[in-house]
């Protein structure tokens, strides 16, 4: 589980490493600041850019992580290569501030920039969704942007609009984006929950909420 950004950091390498369990994997090695690094050990979770990976061999100079053809399928991280920067975060501790919304790391798609502009002080970024996305996504709300925790300004069907103040400009990857370019997207959290409650089949929603599916499932007691 995570919870906002650390920094950005440059992607060494990306280069194939061969066959496991009947799947094809890449293994690419991150360099990142040592400070961020910590006491993260091999096997640990950390974030690259959204995707949530798991740390290999990691040490001073950074970390390996194995990329399986899924994560490749499903996410923008194919597109990386040497020298490209990538955000980075670690995962989040029960003690940790919370600075952002909870992400998992779990993309939900990849979405792409069709707007990126300096407004004021600011800069405007509007990224296109995959279809069906556009539900989860509420103004006000929050999304995931290559492992950047947003606020939406609006939204539509096909896609959203936030804004990006000068300070995430100058700590993650945005300040590279281009139009056309692919991000990695995760929905917030609750609203995949709010549907899966109200539409499943096995008898916990029936597409709409009432008073009795509110105390069926726990969110209403009787005294």
């Amino acid at each position: 589980m995570y919870a906002l950004y650390d920094e950005a950091d440059s992607a060494a390498a990306v280069a194939r490493a061969g066959v496991a369990a009947g799947a094809e994997f890449d293994t690419g090695s991150v360099e990142p600041d040592p400070a961020l690094l910590g006491d993260l050990t091999s096997g640990a979770s950390i974030s690259v850019s959204g995707a949530c990976l798991t740390a290999v061999e990691p040490d001073a100079s950074g970390f390996w992580a194995d990329v399986s053809a899924e994560t490749l399928a499903c996410t923008a991280l194919g597109q990386r290569g040497e020298g490209d920067r990538v955000n980075l975060e670690r995962a989040l501790l029960p003690t940790t501030r919370l600075d952002g919304h909870l992400v998992a790391g779990h993309v939900d798609g990849v979405g792409e920039v069709t707007d990126f502009r300096p407004e004021g002080a600011s800069w405007r970024l509007r990224v296109g969704v995959p279809e069906g996305m556009g539900r989860y996504i509420a103004p006000k709300g929050s999304v995931c942007v290559d492992g950047i925790s947003l606020t939406v300004n609006d939204v539509t069907a096909r896609d959203f609009g936030v804004s990006i103040v000068p300070h995430t400009l100058a700590v993650t990857t945005l300040a590279d984006t281009s139009v056309g370019d692919r991000v990695n997207l995760e929905a917030d959290l609750i609203a995949r929950y709010v549907e899966r409650l109200l539409t499943a089949a096995d008898g916990l929603g029936s597409g709409a909420v009432s008073h009795e599916l509110l105390a069926r499932t726990g969110f209403l007691t009787h005294e």
